[in-house]
């Protein structure tokens, strides 16, 4: 059973097609990267995953439960870090935390939030009302929401846009510790050195179709743009994956 089946996906908003028959698989434990320019629909994609949108034609399974048919069991699996920063002014840290416990009907969670806490290095805010936090303190309370339900799967939609490289790195710290320990973790980002380093699998979004799927590797060894300079070539002599995926995005139609 893979952890994401998307199979022949649209969504179309009036004349715009978000998503034009997008089709992959993510297995379980895998570290997958999801890639495109802005419009690609990669969001379209997530929001489809999570429920908020509903694609018209095509399925999709999170652990083998369709987002439409079986939503409650699948949103149990499923934890979505989003872009925007949507916080409740009114509550703390703490109890953000504990209120997003409670949706997915845990009382007691106290010692995983507290061990959440401490690997975003949010203890000491704890007690802080949202409304006070920085924007980067506030992304890391995204995350922490995204997994107080300890979701087999984690989808992270550009989790690090305007952090600083501290909790760039204790969030890679973190995020790969979960990936070790058996979590799927699905990446959306615009560094694409953390999709190179970090990512397993990619796959290429462009107008809302896949134009490339393959390992990272694979993808590196066979698109090496030709006369590309050696400052931008890895130790190995493949392409990094930005020129990789400049080079995708210009062939692909």
């Amino acid at each position: 059973m893979s952890a994401i089946s998307i199979r022949a996906v649209k969504k179309s908003y009036g004349d715009l097609v978000a998503l034009d028959g997008v089709s992959l698989q993510v297995e379980q434990g895998e570290f997958f990267g999801l890639l495109g320019p802005n419009g690609a629909g990669k969001t379209t994609l997530i929001s489809s995953m999570a429920g908020l949108c509903t694609p018209d034609s095509g399925t999709i399974e999170v652990m083998g439960h369709d987002v439409q048919k079986d939503f409650r069991m699948a949103r149990r699996q499923l934890g979505v870090v989003p872009q925007e920063l949507v916080f409740d002014p009114f509550f703390t840290v703490r109890e953000t935390l504990t209120f997003q416990s409670g949706y997915f009907g845990l009382n007691k969670n106290d010692d995983w939030i507290d061990e959440i806490m401490a690997n975003l290095d949010l203890t000491n805010k704890a007690n802080a009302n949202m409304r006070s936090l920085s924007g980067g303190m506030k992304r890391r309370v995204l995350v922490a929401q995204a997994l107080v339900h300890r979701p087999p799967v984690i989808i992270l939609d550009e989790p690090t846009a305007g952090v600083d490289v501290e909790l760039r790195q204790s969030l890679w710290q973190f995020i790969s510790r979960l990936n070790q320990a058996g979590h799927t973790i699905v990446l959306t980002t615009h560094y694409l050195e953390e999709a190179e380093s970090l990512c397993g699998r990619i796959a290429m979004l462009k107008q809302g179709r896949v134009v490339a799927l393959d390992t990272t590797q694979n993808l590196l060894a066979k698109h090496r743009p030709p006369g590309m300079p050696p400052k931008i070539l890895g130790d190995d002599g493949a392409a990094d994956l930005e020129a990789v995926f400049v080079k995708i995005m210009a062939e692909s139609k």
